[in-house]
């Protein structure tokens, strides 16, 4: 599955990949957060406060989570979206953004007709405005 070649095999490491997974989180991040749109995706972004534990206390893990409406096409389409993204988000995450975030990276009905490197470029950028201009290296 590509969620292992999301989590770095050191989980204590600052930048381990988590996955989102309750509605409230997601909707936390809507809520709260800052936005980036790019024509391939949208990411929203949430820096948890101090002491705002995921369920395994790893503070310093960035938690992502994936979500494409049912405007971008049938199960089918969507699905195919969704694991373009978590490809596009395995290899760009885990050096590009801080520790103690949590990203909601939603599919736009471009993100099916882009291209691999576009998607890249993509979130690169999204990750980079949040950032403030800033990348982690």
């Amino acid at each position: 599955m590509l969620l292992a070649s999301l989590s770095p095999q050191n989980s204590s490491s600052p930048r381990a990949i988590e996955r989102l997974k309750r509605r409230s989180e997601f909707l936390r991040a809507a809520r709260q957060g800052n936005k980036s749109v790019t024509a391939g995706l949208i990411v929203q972004a949430r820096q948890r406060k101090k002491g705002e534990n995921p369920d395994d206390g790893n503070e310093n893990a960035v938690r992502v989570g994936f979500t494409v409406t049912k405007k971008v096409g049938n199960a089918v389409i969507r699905n195919r979206v969704r694991r373009r993204l978590k490809a596009v988000a395995a290899e760009v995450l885990p050096e590009r953004v801080r520790g103690g975030q949590d990203l909601v990276i939603i599919g736009r009905m471009a993100t099916i007709r882009r291209s691999y490197a576009a998607l890249i470029k993509d979130l690169e950028s999204a990750i980079k405005k949040l950032n403030g201009g800033n990348t982690v290296s």
